[in-house]
């Protein structure tokens, strides 16, 4: 799929060329970082959270993994009247606690099913999927969006065009990667 979308690249813009590269760019990352990484490397503390480099690893991959649902609602929400988005940010910004408690718990079980292997291979296919996605995009619906809980992320914008939401994850990826505690050589 990396040969695909760069033959297709000609045919679109510079936002998507960017963040073509830049998924491309997070895919290498996240793979030297996974193979590179040994199991006490894993299971060290990150800085500036209580999570393990394995579960920011993985919170790092769900950055992307949530984007495929965003998408969906921001192409529901953009053909709707931007109050209905704006009720619904409302509601989740109402439920922040407990997204947060989720959101802090959910990696600490997930690296125990998933593991360095299954995370890389689920980057890949979050990855590929994404490329897709971008690809079929018209001009007209990046340009719809749709109101988000400003309070479950600081990279999360009151408004969201679906070229915003596509650029979200490597945002979230670049911010925690500074966090780990691997070497990776850079």
């Amino acid at each position: 799929m990396a040969q695909n979308w760069q033959a297709m690249m000609n045919a679109i813009g510079m936002d998507r060329q960017a963040a073509h590269e830049d998924y491309e760019r997070a895919r290498r990352t996240f793979h030297r970082l996974l193979d590179g990484a040994s199991k006490e490397e894993l299971v060290r503390t990150t800085h500036g959270t209580k999570w393990t480099n394995e579960q920011l690893l993985w919170h790092m991959l769900f950055g992307y993994l949530v984007v495929l649902r965003l998408l969906v609602l921001a192409r529901v929400f953009g053909r709707l009247p931007r109050s209905a988005s704006r009720v619904f940010a409302r509601a989740l910004d109402a439920a922040t606690v407990p997204f947060d408690w989720v959101n802090y718990v959910g990696p600490r079980g997930a690296v125990k099913f998933y593991g360095p292997q299954r995370m890389g291979a689920a980057f890949d296919r979050v990855i590929d999927s994404l490329h897709r996605h971008l690809i079929s995009e018209t001009d007209a619906r990046l340009a719809r969006g749709m109101h988000c809980p400003v309070r479950w992320d600081p990279f999360f914008k009151d408004f969201m065009t679906l070229a915003d939401i596509y650029r979200y994850p490597t945002q979230h990826f670049d911010f925690h990667r500074r966090q780990l505690t691997l070497h990776d050589g850079d």
